[in-house]
């Protein structure tokens, strides 16, 4: 096993806030899309947005341009921690198991990825929570980032910031577990076949492949938490509409369809193949720094 090498901590911190910076509008309407059409939560059973467009579109004109960036402090410190350990832990994992990269196997690479997802997604769920509160809210949020934080932890206490945290951690090990190793496979592929070498446009197609894998598995389980996170407790005024991850999914499938789990699919999928094009290009650009 060979010495730890914080390069991949850094880059990878460094090309996830790149590359959340240029995608978060969309994440915001995949948000907004995913907490509308609650029948049981009389705030958010209005469907205000008939797609991606439209709520782009409604929201520029209603709220204002601003709004299209609401929680992107926390979304820029969830990168900065979750970016971070992700990338890190996951190259550190692979290089446990195998010294070469060349030695790498499908089943190591996506053993890895499970891993390092929930433990990167564990640790920076809090900012998670704020980003997807503070971007429902739109244009009713009240005073920032460290005043929400404050607001949920004084009346939800430590536990609010850790809500659906066990979904949020699902959903990473399906993302990591899925994204990185066909993004290690694809570019290994093209890279054997001659096709392309270890150029920018390898990285290119091999991130777009892995953007659309990680949207299909990932979407049903980013609907649940979405709805999982942004609902308030009881005793605070909230509606406790579900009472766990598995009923929240039940009942979004019995009443909305099971489509319902497809929710913002396509700003999901338009957000998930940017950000991983932005990310892996910055990030194999940043591997060639000679320091």
């Amino acid at each position: 096993m060979s010495a730890l090498n914080w390069k991949p901590f850094i880059y990878g911190g460094l090309a996830s806030i790149t590359a959340e910076c240029g995608t978060f509008p969309i994440d915001l309407t995949k948000t907004r899309l995913q907490v509308q059409g609650q029948v049981n939560d009389a705030k958010y059973k209005e469907i205000r947005y008939r797609g991606m467009v439209h709520a782009l579109v409604r929201i520029c004109k209603e709220e204002g341009l601003k709004a299209l960036y609401s929680g992107i402090a926390p979304a820029m410190l969830r990168q900065a921690s979750y970016g971070t350990i992700k990338i890190g832990t996951y190259q550190s994992l692979k290089r446990m198991f195998v010294e070469h990269p060349e030695d790498e196997t499908l089943m190591i690479n996506v053993l890895c990825g499970v891993l390092s997802g929930v433990i990167s997604s564990s640790i920076a769920n809090p900012t998670d929570v704020l980003k997807i509160r503070m971007q429902a809210q739109g244009s009713m949020i009240q005073g920032g980032m460290m005043g929400n934080f404050l607001q949920i932890y004084q009346k939800e206490g430590t536990k609010g910031l850790w809500k659906g945290v066990s979904l949020t951690a699902q959903r990473a090990a399906v993302v990591v577990g899925v994204e990185l190793p066909v993004y290690d496979l694809t570019k290994k592929h093209i890279i054997m076949s001659g096709f392309m070498g270890d150029t920018v446009y390898t990285h290119f197609l091999s991130s777009f492949t892995c953007g659309l894998a990680g949207a299909l598995a990932s979407n049903p389980i980013d609907v649940v938490r979405t709805r999982m996170m942004n609902q308030r407790s009881p005793q605070h005024g909230g509606h406790s509409n579900y009472k766990s991850t598995l009923d929240c999914l039940l009942q979004t499938w019995k009443n909305e369809g099971f489509f319902a789990l497809y929710k913002g699919f396509w700003p999901n999928w338009l957000r998930l193949g940017p950000w991983n094009i932005i990310f892996f290009v910055t990030y194999e650009q940043l591997k060639k720094l000679d320091f």
